[in-house]
């Protein structure tokens, strides 16, 4: 007998279909909460009612598969039995053709805990089955089954059910490592809120305010990460379609579902002890940047023009935040060179994910406003955008502020040779396939 959350897919089945649904049909999805009210089995139902996520692209545990395989060269019968929508637990059956017969939730029946160990039990007789599973909810069925093992649980749970059955095996290693969780927040993102440092850096401040330009750094990356972990939620359908995106925490199941959820509001609260640390008006942009990047993830990133405009703004943001951090007002020099420079970047990360679908054979992106075919006009639009980057330095370089804030204003003059070199660069690796933009 064999549990499917959490034990054979490495993933809770409710939560991925609840979050498959909100990212489709989000007014659907809140909905369905009010089923609760009726029970967990009719919120189930009412939610595959609406939307069957696609079992094939679940992550399934190698060890769980294996160890079924070789007990069926052996004759033994292998059911699968899971507190999820019978629905679900039929087409995860279908799809890997191992098993001889299902059980599952119905609209009447929430086949979890004690419920499953009464059912397998008056299926298969008192201690007359083996049981693979990974939750605390399964204590309840191992109590009453011949044989224990465990597989996605963890060190904890496996010592608890070691307590009252001794000889209960682990199939796998259980749990996740602490780097999975770290992945999840994807630090190495955090380097675009260096950007709040530019302000004070510009005006010759950066000393005096180091302090809150830290501040304002960490209260941006926990945004941040906060979002990501909300995007990468929402996105788990086409993340594990994609070659890289597929060995996301949360793609792989290396990370619980409930896990992630748990890890948003955290995220949030932190940021904003950070920001309340400063001043009212740095607290309104971070409450800007966190309505601005969650309406990307739930609709403006489906828009064409509109998302890459969208993430320029955002980058945008990181400046007004650090110039109020660090008291400094930007100039529109830095605001006009600020608006090319992000928006080539922001089409450059649409340019190489259409590269890497036409390198891969596959068709236009799911999810995104883009064809294929519009590959020519982007890169054209991100170098364009680029150049004007340097015009705008030239143009600076030229004017009366230059004079007054540097003494050798004419070594300045590398740094339009860096952007045109940077950016040039940028777009022939893009076409080749070179470049490696998260999303």
């Amino acid at each position: 007998m064999v549990d499917l959350d959490g034990t054979l897919i490495q993933s809770d089945l409710l939560i991925e279909s609840f979050l498959a649904l909100f990212a489709n049909k989000p007014f659907v999805a809140l909905r369905t909460l009010a089923a609760l009210r009726e029970g967990k089995a009719v919120f189930k139902t009412r939610i595959v009612d609406e939307l069957v996520v696609d079992v094939a692209r679940l992550p399934y545990n190698g060890c769980v598969l294996a160890y079924i395989e070789a007990e069926r060269a052996k004759g033994r019968p292998i059911y699968l039995a899971s507190a999820s929508d019978i629905r679900l637990v039929r087409a995860v059956s279908g799809h890997l053709g191992l098993f001889d017969g299902v059980l599952g939730s119905g609209e009447e029946v929430n086949l979890a805990g004690k419920t499953k160990a009464e059912a397998l039990c008056e299926r298969f007789g008192e201690r007359g089955f083996a049981y693979i599973g990974g939750d605390r909810v399964d204590l309840h069925v191992w109590s009453r089954c011949g044989e224990a093992l465990v597989a996605g649980g963890t060190p904890r749970l496996l010592r608890q059910l070691r307590g009252t059955m001794p000889f209960a095996v682990s199939l796998d290693e259980g749990g996740s490592h602490w780097r999975d969780y770290v992945r999840a927040l994807r630090p190495h993102q955090w380097l675009k809120n260096i950007l709040v440092f530019a302000p004070a850096t510009a005006g010759h401040v950066i000393v005096p305010s180091a302090l809150n330009c830290t501040i304002a750094f960490l209260s941006f990356s926990f945004c941040a990460s906060a979002v990501y972990i909300v995007n990468d939620l929402l996105d788990l359908p086409s993340d594990r379609e994609h070659p890289r995106k597929c060995r996301r925490p949360f793609a792989s199941g290396a990370v619980p579902l409930i896990h992630g959820i748990a890890m948003v509001p955290a995220l949030l609260l932190a940021s904003l002890l950070l920001a309340l640390m400063l001043t009212p008006t740095f607290l309104l942009v971070v409450g800007g940047y966190l309505a601005l990047t969650t309406a990307y993830s739930l609709y403006l990133k489906r828009k064409i023009i509109a998302d890459v405009m969208t993430l320029a703004i955002l980058y945008a943001l990181r400046l007004v935040g650090g110039g109020v951090a660090a008291g400094v007002a930007i100039s529109h020099w830095l605001e006009a060179l600020s608006m090319f420079l992000f928006l080539s970047l922001a089409l450059v990360k649409r340019c190489t994910e259409l590269v890497e679908r036409v390198k891969s054979g596959q068709g236009d992106p799911a999810g995104r406003g883009y064809q294929l075919g519009d590959l020519p006009s982007l890169e054209a639009m991100a170098a364009a955008s680029g150049y004007l980057t340097a015009l705008v330095m030239a143009l600076y370089l030229n004017s009366e502020a230059v004079t007054s804030l540097y003494r050798h204003p004419e070594r300045l003059w590398l740094i339009c040779i860096a952007i045109l070199f940077w950016i040039s660069r940028i777009i022939i690796k893009t076409r080749r396939g070179e470049m490696n933009v998260s999303a």
